[in-house]
Formats: C-alpha cells, structure tokens, sequence
C-alpha cells in the first residue's frame, strides 16, 4: 500500500491530518506503513492512498487550502479498502 501525505509550504492543517493519519494506521494494525510527504502546489492537505484521494478528487490542483479535509472516517474507510484490495490480490 503506497500512502502519501501532500501538502503545500505552510499549511496550517498537515500537522493535525499527519497525526490523523498515523492514528488511522495505528488502529487497524498498518503503523509501520511509511507515508510519502511531499510538499508542491497541492490542494493541502491531501490524503492519497494508493493513487486515490480519500476525500475524492480535488476541484483545483494548485497550492491552497483544502475546505474539506480529511476526516477519519474516510481515512479509515480507504485504509479498510486497500487492505483489503491488496488479500484479495494475493
């Protein structure tokens, strides 16, 4: 499972969706997976679980502030998915 955290220079909400994050890994057993951060003109911040956007696909793809961030019900619910998409592939 590849996971990625992007966000721009500055963001004021990467701290919190980073630590939502390693909470959401924490809590269905993946806390060892590493997560990718890359910082670029990216709606921040962005959750990207293997290619997918847990909150959907942006409206803008530039630098600035996501109004919907990610929430932990769609973190855990893309996590679930992937996992479960990666024993169905084995």
């Amino acid at each position: 499972m590849k996971i990625e955290l992007l966000q721009f220079s500055g963001c004021p909400h990467v701290n919190a969706t980073r630590q939502l994050l390693v909470d959401c890994l924490n809590e269905i057993g993946l806390g060892a997976i590493h997560i990718d951060e890359r910082e670029g003109e990216f709606p921040s911040p962005s959750i990207i679980i293997d290619g997918r956007d847990v909150m959907g696909e942006a409206t803008v793809i530039a630098a600035c502030c996501r109004l919907d961030l990610p929430t932990r019900e769609r973190v855990l619910a893309a996590l679930r998915r992937e996992e479960t998409m990666a024993r169905v592939r084995k």
